[in-house]
């Protein structure tokens, strides 16, 4: 392949005449948004969105805020003044349905009393059984777009406007990476910024890659833009989103071989260094990253760049060996416990938080003490703990062998145990030291004191003035309540 032709697929360009497609499909809905505008002005519409899921899904609401403020609708946590109703769904656990179901119900009275708009996307729309489920049991919701389609929003907005039928815009192929939508974040102080989309890894327990896709990345030179922006904007902090972060580029570079096209950057590495550079901005933190794919030069890069977070997310899942095979995670107990050791030689005052997956088929207690072992020698941070629900469509969920509910809740509630007590051990090696914290607000028990978290993301509260907020200060930490500590500037 020549690199003529390379750069024109990686910058998606068209082969009639160099029409760049990202843009043209921008500029249309772009159009689309105005003439929604043109609909609702001279109303007051509002809109309400529920997120379920992960950041990813958190950073796709916030797009979709942009277009629906940008059409003139106002957000409200009102649903009974709302006129557009937008659930963007996750399909990791299975009480996402249930919650899903749940709510379509509650909202069904309110859309025929204002007139208004269900509009469902997300993940959990890729998936065929839901579709199927939502034109059967549902026929009242009126916009369904998935992963792939979130961009195109505004054109089903104005077309139910227009003739108030049922819209489905759902694609099963892998989407592209669309640059120059309109986005509305609410914390001034902390951003997320999307890196790559879709995963290639295909983990026996995840339903990820067939409803996000394969691994696509975005245009390094619009992820820094984007960053510089939010910097300009005073925003302090900066989380890189990707289903597997630490592979970023690493198709476009399996296309290129080894030639260099994509300017300075061209690895997950030589963006943590760009990032690292940019004026403003003083925490970088990023997830998740797989455990196979991180390389040394990762390493390095975390202990070159200052404002990369020593509070490090390497997902575990399990710590048996066998189950990790059934997981199809591609590495063993060993080889994660190997990394973990060469990431602390590398960067000494370095933490890590994980995720573990209790009750997956097959586990036996013996597989589960592995787990535990883990847990006991890391000595985590901070644990994201999940009981194995069956997700359909997976390799997993057709796996003999699975846990009974009873005995998956008695090894989360050992595992928690467990976790708690290395909490309580772990906050007393804060107290009299001095940490740097970027204050966000007011804390959300006590209206009189502040709340920021720390370099390695431990909330603190503590007395001072407003005019602190979005700042990053130094405080000396005076006490530990196992899940916050009480800071003195």
């Amino acid at each position: 392949m020549n690199i003529e032709k390379i750069v024109k697929m990686y910058y998606n360009i068209a082969e009639n005449g160099g029409i760049i497609v990202n843009e043209e499909v921008i500029k249309k809905q772009l159009e689309y948004i105005e003439k929604v505008r043109k609909l609702n002005e001279g109303k007051r519409l509002y809109y309400n969105i529920l997120t379920m899921g992960c950041q990813l899904n958190e950073n796709d609401s916030e797009k979709i805020s942009g277009m629906a403020t940008n059409m003139g609708y106002i957000y409200t946590d009102d649903l009974e003044k709302a006129n557009m109703y937008i659930i963007n769904t996750c399909c990791v656990r299975e009480n996402a349905e249930e919650k899903l179901f749940g709510k379509l119900g509650e909202l069904k009275k309110l859309r025929e009393k204002n007139n208004g708009i269900i509009a469902l996307c997300g993940c959990m729309m890729q998936e065929k059984h839901i579709q199927e489920k939502l034109k059967q049991s549902y026929p009242y919701v009126d916009i369904i777009f998935g992963t792939h389609t979130l961009h195109k929003f505004p054109e089903d907005v104005y077309k139910i406007l227009i003739d108030r039928k049922k819209i489905k815009d759902v694609i099963d192929i892998d989407g592209e990476v669309y640059e120059g939508l309109p986005i509305k974040r609410n914390d001034g102080k902390r951003a997320s910024v999307t890196i790559m989309y879709g995963c290639n890894n295909f983990c026996s327990y995840c339903i990820v890659p067939y409803v996000r896709g394969r691994e696509r990345s975005r245009n390094p030179e619009d992820i820094l833009q984007e960053i510089e922006d939010l910097a300009k904007e005073g925003y302090k902090e900066i989380t890189l989103l990707g289903q597997n972060v630490n592979s970023y580029l690493r198709s476009e570079r399996l296309e290129v071989g080894s030639e260099k096209i994509l300017g300075e950057v061209n690895s997950f590495a030589d963006l943590l260094r760009a990032v690292n550079k940019i004026e403003g901005i003083e925490v970088i933190r990023f997830i998740s990253p797989h455990p196979k794919d991180f390389t040394d030069d990762v390493i390095e890069a975390i202990k070159d760049c200052k404002k990369v977070s020593r509070l490090i997310h390497i997902p575990l899942q399990s710590g048996s060996t066998e189950v990790l095979k059934k997981m199809n995670r591609k590495y063993s107990k060993e080889i994660y416990l190997k990394l973990i050791e060469k990431i602390k030689n590398k960067v000494p005052d370095v933490l890590f938080s994980t995720d573990i997956i209790v009750g997956f088929p097959g586990e036996t207690e013996e597989d589960f003490e592995e787990t535990l072992d883990v847990v006991r020698k890391v000595n985590f941070e901070q644990i994201f703990m999940f009981i194995y629900s069956r997700r359909v469509g997976t390799v997993a969920d057709k796996m003999e062998n699975q846990i009974p509910e009873e005995i998956k809740h008695k090894r989360f509630d050992r595992l928690k145990e467990l976790f708690e007590t290395q909490v309580e051990e772990n906050n007393k090696k804060y107290i009299g030291t001095t940490q740097k914290v970027l204050v966000e607000g007011y804390s959300k028990t006590n209206d009189k004191m502040l709340t920021g978290r720390t370099n390695s993301n431990k909330v603190v509260v503590f007395d001072g003035p407003e005019d602190l907020i979005g700042q990053v200060i130094d405080l000396k930490i005076i006490s530990e309540h196992k899940w916050y500590l009480r800071g003195q500037m």
